[in-house]
């Protein structure tokens, strides 16, 4: 249930913007508001999904603190957010441990299932190539399979309950056309006029937030299809690993890896630069663990390639595997989810 003293704190600040209105042209939230005739719970849901925090709006705003109007929307969006998240999704309890611990349990599971990988690579197969020499394919299957769909299907219900809330309708491929756009493009970092946001400080404009989503969003796209490729050519056209470089999968995978790597890099760079307060401060430990998990898993990828045929690949395919597996098994609990909500908050806006 969304939490009352939140959803009334919300309200308060979006009546006085809407009054205001200075902020119009910065991203699609205050459009959208300013559209509403009247704010409820599932709206402010709706708005809060909509801001991609890039703190524009407050450095701007002459009734943020000192004033006595005390206004930090950014800080309440978040919040909001946060509950959304924990809210939707499916056991909440696990979704409310790893944003109060993320980083504790991200370094477990990643531990615990490498070393799981390291036992069952000293169990070597009797055949087999490159990493499948270390651990059969038919082993990563019946792991990461069920690892992969298990969690995707506990997402889909949490995005399911959320379009609900807000009260989504059919979706229009005009919809999914605004939406891919603007997420192409991170479109809501740009400060409105392409400035870029204020993430690190007021006086300072930047595009780097906008880059380093878009580094780790295409980086991340890149390496899902270097996988998908792959066991398109593994069960259709029965090319088994290992590929070559100049192999789709490899073409894919490497520069992808290195995207992710800067991308997931520079973001927790500048979230450490960043004020705290102007976010979901309680759960800043569980955002910066999800950033780290994406690098590790990236790292540990492009470095496992960099090893291949030395004696450090077991231990390094045991970690990246690890990691792997515990990024997947996380993602309905981690900030991985504020993507999808975040497109489906944008193809609602029309609605």
């Amino acid at each position: 249930m969304l939490d009352n003293s939140l959803s009334d704190e919300a309200a308060r600040q979006f009546q006085i913007c809407n009054s205001c209105r200075y902020c119009e042209g910065y991203c699609d939230v205050f459009p959208q508001l300013f559209s509403l005739p009247e704010m409820s719970a599932a709206q402010a849901t709706h708005l809060a999904n909509l801001c991609h925090n890039c703190r524009g709006c407050y450095y701007a705003c002459q009734y943020a603190p000192p004033h006595e109007f005390d206004l930090n929307l950014p800080a309440v969006l978040a919040e909001l957010r946060q509950d959304t998240w924990e809210r939707h999704a499916r056991p909440q309890a696990l979704a409310r441990v790893f944003h109060a611990h993320g980083v504790a349990v991200a370094a477990a599971l990643i531990v615990g299932f490498a070393l799981l990988f390291f036992a069952m690579a000293a169990l070597r197969p009797e055949a087999g190539e490159g990493f499948y020499a270390y651990l059969s394919h038919n082993a990563m299957v019946l792991i990461f399979a069920p690892a992969f769909v298990l969690p995707l299907l506990g997402l889909a219900l949490s995005l399911r309950s959320y379009w609900r809330e807000i009260g989504g309708g059919w979706v229009t491929w005009a919809d999914l056309k605004r939406m891919s756009g603007s997420v192409a493009r991170m479109k809501n970092l740009s400060g409105g006029a392409g400035q870029g946001c204020n993430f690190e400080q007021g006086a300072r404009y930047s595009n780097a937030r906008r880059h380093a989503h878009q580094a780790t969003l295409w980086g991340f796209l890149m390496c899902f299809a270097a996988t998908s490729v792959a066991t398109l050519m593994h069960y259709g056209l029965g090319w088994e690993a290992p590929y070559p470089f100049w192999s789709p999968p490899k073409l894919l995978g490497v520069p992808g890896g290195i995207l992710l790597c800067l991308g997931t890099g520079a973001l927790a760079w500048l979230k450490l630069r960043a004020d705290k307060g102007l976010g979901a401060a309680k759960v800043w430990g569980g955002e910066m663990a999800f950033v780290l998990l994406l690098f590790t898993v990236s790292a540990t990828g492009l470095a496992l390639y960099a090893v291949t045929g030395t004696g450090a690949v077991p231990a390094l395919l045991a970690i990246h595997l690890g990691a792997v597996l515990a990024f997947f098994v996380l993602t309905p609990y981690t900030k991985m989810v504020h993507g999808f909500y975040r497109m489906a908050a944008l193809m609602k806006r029309s609605n």
